[in-house]
């Protein structure tokens, strides 16, 4: 599900909107100038593109154009395996040198390093300084030996079989269950049924080496892959380092020839109706899969077709986004798209949706019926209007970034381009021809674009759900007569008079009565008539982008116990209403074409907006701000709708094992709160919630701008700052109280405790590890908590994953708070096997205590300095690390100066600063959390 919504944010954020008067349609598509593109004798494909943000960085990655649908029988799972042991050592770095080098230039394992390995290809990433000419020598002897010099010794491999396994078992559980019926018959008759990357327990336990060395030998060689440099690095010596590592490579003599697999048509309407006792929601997934193989893109007349593909998406899904936002909502969620199934040559027309549980076959026929709708009828004038106005809004504000683009999104473009032959023609190529054919797109030709779609066979319906007393499972027969449904009685979709405006009550002006600039970091504050604050910073990170917060002491620990019961579920659900007497559905459409989102909230401590805007809608935000101070809009049918799509995605979150877990463990430690409600909400919390109640302690909340400050940090200008805050936010309602953050003096339980929670039927364990209390606040104590969390992370990888090969993933976190009363907080985490469960959190504990006795390592503190310099030095240079500082300052009370110096600050940490917060905190009671099967 993930993957298919990257897809379809993929088509509607980056449509290749290109046509040109000077260019006919056979014309091929042109390649993007800035790119270097080679292929070796060899055969091995290259890409290499200058771009500096952020600077002193390069992104290398090595693909390689095989995966698990290349595995023989005896060596399902050996793909993904083989990913794994590229890490464990090489020629250059045996054993495991290869983390601890990397970890020693600031490079994080699993947050930087990292690999994935799919059906159809294995991929490599390795983030790297570039201002140090042997660190990137480095960076190249690693992909190559990634590439060819593995060890693969039997006892290396015996060794990570705990690792992987340990991966195998996070998969497990109810969705595996039911994918593992579905996936048959959506991928009817083909190999990738037979071959999911994670492979099969029984073959990853007993595999023999030579198994995963002919894997190895057969499909990583040169003539599948591609080496892509993206980076703050010169072009010319990075091509030649690329022919230095890899040009002597040959491929082998007898090579296997790398298969396409196609997934057969069938005349049947397969149908899988799957339910399991821990399943959390309901799903629907509808598939018309295309007759043929997916079609590459080589021609302008290509893409133009790729044009009136998102015009069609959007305004499908603005549609199916219409009546989530009803107050009878079909759906907590539904879209449509025509895109990639499982198999990367087999496309289909998809619709999914997250559904009422006992509304499984009404759900599905409004998919249906929507689909049957745009058919018969196509899309009007209007909505295609708004959606050629959405697309170009979402390109031009690419284009006006394109120079400070991050290197990431230029190396997933450049490994699109080898994989799957998506054109890469350059940003600003596809704008300036994105706005030329536009025009010459007509509503009929969108319209006709579904006819080939829609069919009668070669479909799949997949329906999962909850197993549960009560539930009646939904029958084949019944699915069949839903997707069979007769058009004829559908009535063309109606458009409702569009908003004029976002505000309808008129705004009165206020004043700047004060205004201060700080000249160290570049920010200025404005003083406003009502006592608002309003401070921004103009930064050139990004050219098309505002980001906006507002804070204020205060949120629901001022409510009472009963009141805060009340509310606390029906807080979210506020904004559903919309604002100013406009329905959310009346926003999305004034909205359109219009980049600007603001959202308010209630916190525990304060009260608030986030948001983020371009510079040509910047108004628009303060608008929204504005409204949501004055004019939000009460109407319970929008609270019941908003209560229903909740419903559907928690009513049955319950059932999962690792939220029961976090659900008991949590409601044992806060048995001494009187404000605990639990972490969802069940029919029980939904019935006492009081809609008008929250509805009237939101107006409490903001009933006062006086007792806010604003923060905007991007492309601003300060005539413009100044003339919206005076008309926007000096206009809202004051009345000169200021609030402070409460502490309500609940804690959680203290003392040396075990919870151990018995749910599930897989071999699953979860361990948390907590220390917690009240401290005094001091911002070096903080910052060596955090410290702490980061050098045990390493220690712990090395520990529990490496040497005891008893986890795939385990992490440290420690941090120190100040509001709404000093205290510190500490978790060690990790998933195991049950039968490891307490070994491996004596191995845990252990390698604290040895910080904590010992201090750390300063080997492993210069690890954890390395790597916050250079995430620092990327940072500095983003508007949303501005912003955190900003809003940290406030809840703190603290100079938002002190970003200048936080990189001399983790340098100058000790590792008995480190070990003396281990020792003052880590010491006294320990809370430990254990989940076990039943």
């Amino acid at each position: 599900m993930k993957q298919i919504l990257k897809s379809l944010l993929v088509l509607l954020l980056f449509p290749i909107t290109i046509f040109a008067q000077d260019l006919k349609g056979t014309d091929a598509i042109p390649f993007d100038s800035n790119v270097k593109k080679g292929t070796l004798k060899n055969g091995l494909t290259y890409y290499i593109r200058r771009n500096t943000k952020p600077e002193n960085k390069v992104d290398l990655r090595l693909v390689i154009n095989a995966g698990s649908i290349l595995e023989t029988d005896d060596q399902q799972g050996l793909a993904h395996f083989m990913e794994h042991m590229c890490f464990n050592g090489t020629k250059r770095f045996p054993k495991n040198q290869l983390v601890d080098y990397l970890q020693s230039i600031g490079v994080k394992f699993g947050q930087h390093l990292n690999a994935y390995t799919s059906f159809d290809e294995t991929v490599y990433f390795l983030p790297i300084p570039s201002d140090n000419p042997e660190k990137l020598e480095k960076g190249f002897q690693i992909i190559e030996d990634w590439a060819f010099n593995a060890n693969l010794t039997g006892e290396e491999i015996d060794k990570e079989r705990g690792v992987v396994l340990e991966e195998y078992r996070l998969g497990l559980g109810a969705d595996k269950r039911m994918q593992d019926k579905y996936i048959p018959k959506m991928m009817y008759n083909s190999q990738y049924a037979n071959r999911l990357p994670i492979g099969k327990k029984e073959i990853l336990e007993n595999f023999t080496y030579d198994k995963l060395t002919s894997f190895y030998k057969d499909w990583y060689r040169p003539n599948l892959m591609s080496v892509i440099v993206v980076g703050d690095i010169d072009v010319a010596a990075m091509e030649q380092k690329i022919k230095d590592h890899f040009e002597s490579y040959q491929n082998p003599k007898n090579e296997k020839p790398r298969k396409t697999f196609e997934v057969p048509n069938h005349k049947e309407t397969f149908v899988s109706i799957e339910s399991d006792k821990e399943a959390a929601q309901t799903q629907i997934q509808l598939l018309y899969k295309d007759y043929g193989t997916r079609k590459i893109k080589k021609t302008i007349s290509d893409l133009r077709d790729v044009a009136i593909e998102a015009l069609f998406t959007t305004m499908l899904n603005n549609r199916l986004n219409e009546l989530t936002n009803s107050p009878t909502p079909p759906f907590t969620y539904g879209f449509t798209y025509h895109g990639e199934t499982f198999a990367r040559n087999k496309e289909a027309f998809q619709s999914f949706a997250m559904i009422d549980e006992k509304k499984q076959i009404e759900a599905l026929k409004v998919l249906v019926t929507e689909n049957q709708r745009v058919k018969k009828y196509g899309f009007n004038a209007g909505e295609f209007e708004r959606a050629k106005s959405d697309i170009l809004s979402r390109a031009e504000n690419q284009y006006k970034d394109r120079d400070k683009t991050e290197s990431e999104n230029f190396v997933w473009e450049c490994q699109s381009n080898f994989l799957n032959q998506q054109p890469m023609s350059g940003i600003a190529w596809d704008y300036e021809f994105g706005k030329k054919i536009m025009p010459t797109i007509t509503l009929a030709e969108v319209n006709s674009y579904i006819k080939d779609y829609i069919k009668e066979d070669n479909r799949v319906v997949v329906i999962t759900s909850p197993e549960k007393e009560g539930l009646k499972k939904v029958t084949e027969k019944e699915v069949l007569a839903a997707i069979a449904l007769n058009a004829d009685d559908l009535k063309p979709y109606l458009e409702k008079t569009l908003a004029s405006s976002l505000l309808r009550n008129p705004v009165k002006a206020g004043s700047v009565v004060k205004k201060e600039t700080n000249d160290k970091i570049g920010a200025t504050t404005l003083t406003l008539s009502n006592g608002a604050k309003v401070t921004y910073k103009k930064t050139d990170f990004k050219n098309d982008e505002i980001l906006l917060e507002a804070l204020s002491f205060g949120g629901s620990n001022l409510f009472s116990n009963e009141e805060m019961k009340k509310v606390q579920f029906a807080n979210g659900g506020l904004t559903e209403a919309g604002f100013s007497g406009l329905d959310k559905n009346d926003i999305d459409k004034f909205m359109a074409g219009k980049i600007a989102n603001v959202s308010p909230y209630i916190s525990n401590t304060t009260e608030g907006f986030r948001g983020s805007t371009t510079p040509k809608d910047l108004e628009y935000a303060f608008q929204m701000l504005h409204a949501y101070f004055t004019d939000l809009n009460f109407n319970p049918a929008a609270f019941e709708g908003f209560k229903q799509k909740q419903s559907n995605f928690t009513e049955n979150m319950m059932s999962q094992p690792s939220f029961y877990f976090q659900q008991e463990f949590y409601t044992y430690l806060n048995k001494e709160n009187p404000r605990w409600n639990g972490l969802v909400p069940n029919a029980e919390k939904w019935a006492e919630t009081d809609y008008k109640l929250a509805y009237d302690k939101y107006k409490e909340r903001f009933a006062n701008a006086g007792d806010f400050e604003f923060f905007f940090v991007g492309n601003v200008d300060d005539a413009t700052m100044e003339d919206f805050a005076k008309k926007y936010i000096a206009s809202l309602p004051s009345n000169g109280n200021k609030e402070i953050a409460k502490d309500t003096g609940y804690r959680l339980l203290k003392g040396d405790i075990k919870k151990v929670v018995n749910k599930g039927k897989d071999p699953k364990s979860n361990v948390t590890i907590m220390f917690y209390g009240d401290a005094a606040y001091t911002p070096k104590e903080a910052l060596a908590m955090t410290a702490l969390g980061e050098v045990l992370t390493i220690k712990l990888i090395e520990e529990l994953r490496e040497n005891e090969s008893g986890v795939y993933g385990v992490s440290a976190r420690g941090s120190m708070n100040k509001v709404p009363y000093g205290s510190y907080n500490f978790n060690i985490g990790f998933p195991c096997g049950p039968e490891n469960a307490e070994k491996l959190t004596a191995s845990a504990l252990a390698e604290l205590e040895k910080i904590i006795k010992n201090g750390p390592d300063e080997k492993d503190v210069n690890k954890y300095k390395e790597a916050e310099s250079m995430e620092y030095k990327k940072k500095i240079k983003e508007n949303r690390y501005w912003m955190t500082n900003f809003t940290k300052s406030f809840m703190n009370g603290s100079s938002p100066d002190d970003i200048l110096v936080a990189s001399e600050n983790v340098k100058a940490i000790t590792a008995k600063e480190i070990q003396d917060v281990a020792v003052k905190y880590l010491t006294k009671d320990k809370t430990i959390g254990i989940l076990m099967p039943e």
